[in-house]
């Protein structure tokens, strides 16, 4: 009985961090997508200097 419960839990462990690295492969192509808007949607500034969308 053990050994059967040992296996559930891998597999349910396994699965559970496949989801969650595809969730994050996601969430990491949302961000680059978003980062490489952010240079084509630039405003110009008061110098009329491009600067950076972004403050950080």
């Amino acid at each position: 009985m053990v050994p059967i419960l040992l296996v559930l839990l891998l597999a349910l462990v396994l699965f559970g961090a496949g989801f969650a690295v595809k969730v994050l492969w996601w969430i990491a192509l949302a961000v680059l997508v978003l980062w490489l808007l952010g240079f084509l949607v630039r405003g110009t500034s008061a110098s009329g200097s491009r600067g950076r969308w972004y403050r950080w």
